[in-house]
């Protein structure tokens, strides 16, 4: 089981059940237990899915390209 959840600089962000601590890439460490669930799925790839739902519902659409194509 994962869960999904968000850090307080609002990022997305998942970890699997039973996982004491999270490290966000802001920095802040914080117990798992205590953020506000916002989604459960069984498998890694819909978790995955879900965050970059969130991430894209909060701060837009993002692009991804290769550096050859720049």
């Amino acid at each position: 089981m994962y869960l999904i959840f968000r850090c307080n600089c609002g990022r997305a962000m998942y970890s699997k059940e039973g996982v004491i601590q999270k490290k966000c890439v802001c920095g802040k460490i914080f117990k798992v237990k205590s953020r506000r669930i916002l989604a459960k799925t069984e498998d890694v790839q819909l978790a995955i899915q879900k965050v970059k739902e969130l991430q894209e519902e909060k701060y837009g659409g993002a692009v991804f390209t290769t550096a050859d194509k720049i």
